[in-house]
């Protein structure tokens, strides 16, 4: 293999999942992550990487094209994994300016970076993945069949609008330039490292800490729940054996109703309480710790505005033509995700306070500053 990969958003949710498994299948890959450490970026897990030298960090924006165009010379890249982007819809309907910024503009930055670099080489080794998600195809009643790559585009929120935008960018780039992008689009991802502010950690980490569990609406809105390391082994497929042009969808085929999903991880912590007295010593005010049920801290709570009602992928074209198939269910899938930030309270610690990316920035800052003085 010849060149670089470089990952954009490679501190966020799954884009260190997805460092972290090139680096364990392709261990002569170099690897240079690119992120701009906002609110929803975390460094803990790739600083022994940083360290090593096994891969090489960028702080900067994607918005800064000469910036990226720079990044992709110096280090010789080949491949470019593009993860980078706002993806909360609450706070794109609070405030949709920055979502426009990074997911348009930061898109539109790369591709022409990439498009300058690259050139016309029709080098097969190159490719530029754009990752998007299923939330550009708006959403189904309970009877409609899932989402496919040939599903109309009609994007509710501002995020999901920003990110058809940039689909729509990535696949302009390819058929008027030739730049080699392949695009997924994926369902709802959960798993270790995710951000407190979605569903899944939010539910998790307030009843263990026994606060209240908001639930929209009524909360019968369906996701299809892919785990992120299903994911990740999507991602790398489409990014080494996908076809420059070619769309590929990436669910975990695990369709479940939001309160279904709360009411798993309550039962799922009062289960794991039962087995163990130390559990009880770290959280007393989880009601499982006095033997009453998670169940209790749910509370339904005004409906967000413009909510779609149901998500749903159908992956078939991926397995059939890259062989990709999730691993997990997604019973084993939230016992592996319930277990992680049961053992890993520090990193969510750190991830709830509002100076934590300051001060990884500052932790960081001193790692670069201490390397060029020696």
């Amino acid at each position: 293999m010849t060149g670089s990969l470089l990952i954009t958003g490679g501190a966020g949710f799954i884009g260190q999942n997805l460092v972290h498994r090139l680096v364990a299948r392709h261990a002569t890959l170099p690897i240079v992550v690119v992120d701009a450490l906002t609110y929803s970026a975390n460094l803990t897990s790739l600083l022994p990487l940083i360290d090593t030298g096994r891969i090489t960090f960028i702080e900067a924006d994607i918005t800064d094209g000469d910036r990226m165009e720079r990044a992709l010379a110096e280090n010789g890249v080949d491949r470019i994994a593009h993860l980078a982007a706002e993806s909360h819809v609450d706070r794109s309907i609070a405030d949709p300016d920055a979502f426009f910024r990074t997911n348009i503009e930061g898109t539109y930055a790369l591709l022409k970076a990439a498009h300058a670099y690259w050139g016309g080489d029709p080098r097969r080794t190159r490719r530029f993945l754009h990752v998007s998600t299923d939330e550009v195809f708006g959403d189904l009643t309970d009877d409609e069949p899932p989402f496919t790559e040939d599903t109309p585009y009609r994007p509710s929120s501002p995020y999901s609008a920003s990110k058809a935008a940039s689909d729509h960018l990535a696949r302009a780039f390819e058929r008027t330039y030739g730049l080699p992008v392949t695009v997924t689009n994926c369902s709802n991802n959960y798993g270790p490292f995710q951000h407190p502010e979605k569903l899944i950690p939010l539910t998790i980490i307030n009843a263990l800490r026994g606060v209240t569990l908001p639930v929209y609406g009524d909360g019968r809105n369906i996701r299809d729940w892919l785990f992120v390391e299903d994911h990740c082994a999507g991602l790398e497929a489409a990014l080494f054996r996908g076809e420059g042009g070619r769309t590929y969808c990436i669910g975990g085929g695990t369709e479940q109703r939001n309160l279904d999903v709360v009411n798993l991880i309550c039962d799922t912590i009062d289960r794991i309480f039962c087995k163990s007295s130390e559990l009880a010593k770290r959280w007393p005010d989880c009601p499982a710790a006095r033997g009453a049920s998670c169940r209790d801290l749910i509370s339904f709570v005004t409906d967000r505005p413009g909510h779609d009602h149901r998500y749903a992928i159908d992956s078939s074209r991926i397995a059939r033509e890259l062989g990709v198939i999730p691993a997990e269910s997604f019973a084993s899938g939230m016992e592996r995700t319930i277990s992680w930030y049961v053992a890993n309270s520090d990193w969510w610690n750190r991830a709830l306070n509002a100076d934590f990316s300051e001060w990884m920035k500052q932790q960081y800052a001193e790692r670069s500053a201490a390397e060029s003085a020696a």
